[in-house]
């Protein structure tokens, strides 16, 4: 008899197609699902991926490769679960699958996804794939018995839903932890991703749409070719964006850019004076912007804190925000606006704004640094606002720049923020008594040698924090923006300088340092966005 080791064996370093199709697609049922399945095989698919015991006893009559079934059901809690019932695997053993997929995500947990997976093993006597996000599920699912591990939940479970790309790290995180073999699935695109899956260990790879949804696959087409060629609907976003003492706010074109603006003071309080200050800004724009002649079917919202953007919600925020950590933004405002509502941090929605607006357009890999009252930024990589694993990623402001130094809003010491803002930068040019920062970099525009040597000082400290992040991430460009750096070329030619001196192979990487375009309302833009780029990305 085949052992299940056996079964697994055949699928080594193989391309596995999911043919799904969902309910109202043209090529939904067995009949197509079939066809497909063996226009994959005959083109060098070793194996197929299925959904329903309908499906898969089509599929089986057609081809003799391993098929991996699985049962789709939604549940109570309004999402779809993987064969969450022994009954639906018993039938997918019955219909011919030679495994069995089940949901062994935190949530398939909840629903007994591990005591099911015992179950199906015992009973039915088929290996079990495991569709996991994260390494612990994957861990708990391996203790109960798992056979292999799919990285198939991962960008789709609660936890992992700001995950937008494929990530051969964690592929190669989740083969170095686990003793079984670990499938590649999910937001695989290209066949150079999938080589770069096996490339991070991964024992199979499995695509889905990018092979067997022909609707999927014109759409991606189309969308691509419709932005490049600047045919794309013009959509209307309204844009806030929360300050310590201001709040900006406005309409955005998604073409055009800022089509209305205005900004209000911000109301001193906790959380629920802030909720209720939002609301009220969000929903005059939007009712000024629809007596305009305008209809927004987004909203955006920039807020100091991070933020966590699946669900729209402060995960952390300083007391400069009392009681902001926590706070629920998106489920507060959608449904006063009822338009869909993105949340993100305030200096990594300026981030966004270039990438959509700005200085960003053309590069995929760059580091977006604000500079005034405090330090912050944002960082694209690979064409992604990078958020971390607990959102906390891109604080530029909080890399340490001198060991046990100056101490720093964060609690730490030695902070790159208190020696690069505008309090460090009138220190630094105290012998001249100017007044602020614009009064400063104005006098070192006219060639005062202590405003001038005030700004080389900050941006040799800029330098140091910025050796660490291009060192760790190699950017193709630097964005400042804020009030610091606008019309301030001394920062930017004394920065290079001071890269020039800490960088390994400078001159190779042909970085350039760029002042961003967006001016005062550039937080408005980037709250629109990050509308733009959770709702409407390719």
């Amino acid at each position: 008899m085949e052992t299940m080791n056996e079964r697994l064996a055949a699928l080594r370093h193989g391309l596995m197609v999911s043919c799904q199709a969902a309910d109202g697609d043209p090529f939904h049922g067995p009949a197509s699902m079939a066809r497909f399945a063996q226009a994959a095989v005959e083109s060098g698919a070793a194996g197929i991926r299925a959904n329903g015991a309908e499906d898969i006893a089509a599929i089986r009559a057609t081809v003799s490769v391993p098929i991996l079934g699985l049962h789709k059901e939604m549940q109570a809690d309004g999402r779809i679960l993987i064969t969450p019932r022994f009954e639906y695997a018993a039938a997918l053993v019955r219909a011919g699958a030679d495994f069995v997929a089940l949901d062994c995500t935190r949530r398939g947990q909840a629903f007994g996804a591990l005591d099911r997976l015992r179950r199906v093993r015992a009973e039915l006597g088929v290996p079990v794939v495991a569709d996991i996000a994260r390494i612990e599920e994957a861990l708990a699912a391996v203790e109960a018995g798992a056979d292999a591990v799919a990285s198939t939940m991962r960008g789709y479970s609660p936890e992992t839903e700001d995950i937008r790309r494929f990530e051969p790290e964690f592929i190669r995180a989740l083969a170095g932890q686990v003793r079984v073999p670990v499938i590649a699935e999910g937001m695989i695109h290209a066949p150079e991703q999938a080589a770069a899956a096996l490339r991070a260990g991964a024992f199979a790879v499995v695509v889905g749409k990018a092979i067997s949804a022909p609707g999927h696959i014109t759409a991606r087409f189309a969308a691509a070719m419709d932005r490049e060629a600047g045919r794309l609907p013009e959509r209307h976003i309204i844009g806030v964006d929360l300050g310590g003492t201001q709040t900006k706010f406005g309409l955005v074109s998604s073409r055009t850019g800022l089509v209305e603006q205005g900004s209000i003071a911000t109301p001193a309080g906790g959380r629920d004076v802030l909720l209720a200050h939002l609301e009220r800004v969000a929903v005059q724009a939007l009712e000024r912007a629809r007596a305009d002649g305008f209809r927004p079917s987004l909203a955006g919202i920039a807020t100091a804190g991070w933020v966590n953007p699946a669900d729209g919600s402060v995960v952390y925020a300083t007391e400069n925000l009392p009681g902001w950590t926590g706070a629920g933004i998106a489920a507060a405002l959608h449904p006063r606006l009822g338009i869909p509502v993105a949340v993100e941090n305030d200096a990594n929605a300026l981030a966004v704004a270039e990438r959509w607006f700005g200085a960003g357009r053309d590069v995929d890999n760059f580091v977006c640094v604000t500079l005034g009252t405090g330090v912050g930024g944002g960082c694209y990589v690979n064409g992604r606002l990078h958020h971390g694993s607990h959102f906390f990623a891109n604080a530029i402001g909080h890399v340490m720049v001198e060991r046990d130094g100056l101490p720093c809003t964060c609690g730490l010491r030695g902070c790159l923020e208190p020696y690069a803002n505008s309090a460090a930068l009138l220190r630094y040019g105290a012998s001249g008594g100017y007044a602020d920062a614009g009064t400063l970099i104005r006098a070192a525009g006219a060639g005062e040698e202590p405003a001038r040597q005030a700004i080389r000082t900050q941006a040799g400290y800029l330098a140091a924090g910025l050796a660490s992040i291009i060192h760790l991430l190699d950017p193709e460009r630097i964005i400042l923006s804020g009030g610091l750096a606008q019309e301030n070329p001394l920062l930017f030619e004394e920065l290079e300088i001071a890269l020039r001196t800490r960088v390994t192979v400078w001159p190779q990487r042909r970085i350039s340092l760029l002042a961003s375009p967006l001016g005062y309302h550039g937080g408005v833009l980037g709250a629109a966005a990050c509308a733009l780029e959770m709702f409407e990305a390719v």
